[in-house]
């Protein structure tokens, strides 16, 4: 609608990439379970929950991830950390552009149809 095709582009390769890469490192992309988050303070696990959400919000690639089968619970994986370090940008570069689609859609920025 905004014709900022080129921009929709880089934030579809960004928001893939760190996907795809989220997933091929096994970062966990489920809700934590609740024996998962024994031992933690309530900021910890509040904190858990919060980039269980971010990743969901990666849109299509977190979808496409669940349907193919792929669920790595939150503590899964040797390399957990950095797969789901990118599986909770990707979320939030997706949030981002959203969030930059919708303010400039409020706006109507006159240079949207440049990009």
């Amino acid at each position: 609608m905004l014709r900022r095709y080129r921009q929709f582009a880089l934030f579809l390769l960004v928001v893939s990439a760190a996907s795809v890469a989220g997933v091929l490192l096994e970062g966990g992309n489920r809700w934590p379970a609740p024996g998962e988050m024994q031992g933690l303070d309530g900021l910890a696990a509040l904190m858990a929950r919060g980039g269980a959400l971010a990743k969901a919000m990666a849109g299509g690639p977190y979808v496409m991830a669940r349907l193919l089968g792929y669920s790595r619970g939150y503590l899964a994986g040797c390399l957990h950390e950095y797969g789901t370090a990118l599986l909770t940008v990707a979320g939030l570069l997706n949030l981002m552009a959203m969030a930059d689609a919708w303010e400039l859609r409020r706006q109507g920025v006159k240079g949207a149809t440049r990009a």
